[in-house]
């Protein structure tokens, strides 16, 4: 049934790939009409997401920022298509750096962990390993059901030389690194939630309380790994601008959860500044007023 589904649905996605990105992004208003307009998906949960997180912002907002969302999700899945044909000159040309001399700097150093959250184009990313030279460059990632399109992800994910592992795979990649003394990159989309059997410490975000993962903090500790946050702005449809900034290059000396909470501070940060760019569908705090007592 899995190798069914891809190959009826392969075909198409591969003809839209082909498309220029004007027609992608007619493409992606329709798109958006069907999600928004005609299915309603998730729609629920976005409003509630954008309610508890954006309190301040009025009724009126709050719709406004929806709509922009959905537009964005649409621009968003067109995108990741695209990026099955999509050139390496001109994806360079779409999702740039401000001050990729900083990881450039840094990554003569020692390894480092990028953390990044759901937001504008997270698929994009990995654009940044066509500007460093010496360190290899892995994404952990949750594997997809369907072990076809895992493939696909994974094929379109590594064209720009990322290398894609599982989490569960992670500390064992680190540790050969760095018994081969192999410099690496490990970039990390951490802004979902964790399961609650396995929440280990709670923080606020966006003024809620909620669990957190505390993964790539321990990691970097353990490793010694410098720790970069990735600020990602959409300038317009199909271009992005990406700012790096460094939270540690010392993890050990910071105290615990110092790092898990900066790097949610940054995440926060960029939400404010244009919230429809965030990734609203997540239930990201679905685990609202669970917290243990104190």
């Amino acid at each position: 049934m899995q190798l069914l589904v891809f190959i009826l649905a392969y075909p198409l996605l591969w003809i839209i790939s082909q498309l220029p990105f004007r027609l992608l992004y007619v493409i992606s208003d329709v798109v958006y009409f069907i999600l928004y307009k005609l299915i309603g998906y998730r729609k629920k949960t976005v409003r509630t997401n954008l309610k508890l997180a954006l309190p301040e912002r009025s009724a009126e907002e709050r719709l406004c920022i929806e709509k922009k969302f959905y537009r964005h999700f649409g621009d968003v899945f067109l995108e990741m298509i695209k990026s099955l044909s999509v050139s390496k000159a001109e994806i360079k040309k779409r999702y740039t750096f401000t001050n990729i001399e900083l990881i450039q700097k840094l990554e003569k150093e020692k390894s480092i962990i990028l953390l990044f959250p759901h937001y504008a184009n997270w698929e994009w990313s990995s654009t940044i390993n066509l500007y460093v030279t010496s360190s290899k460059g892995y994404a952990v990632y949750q594997r997809i059901q369907n072990k076809y399109f895992n493939n696909l992800v994974k094929n379109i994910r590594e064209k720009n030389g990322t290398t894609l592992i599982e989490t569960r795979e992670t500390i064992k990649v680190i540790r050969k690194n760095q018994i081969n003394k192999v410099p690496a990159i490990y970039g990390f989309l951490s802004d979902q939630s964790p399961q609650l059997s396995k929440a280990v410490y709670w923080q606020e975000f966006m003024g809620i309380k909620v669990p957190v993962h505390i993964g790539p903090e321990v990691l970097a500790k353990r490793a010694d790994l410098t720790v970069l946050y990735m600020h990602t702005e959409k300038i317009k449809r199909g271009y992005y601008r990406a700012t790096l900034k460094t939270l540690t290059t010392s993890p050990a000396t910071n105290p615990n959860y110092q790092i898990t909470d900066m790097y949610i501070r940054e995440v926060e940060k960029q939400i404010k500044e244009a919230p429809e760019y965030y990734f609203w569908t997540h239930k990201r705090w679905k685990h609202k007023g669970k917290a243990p007592k104190d």
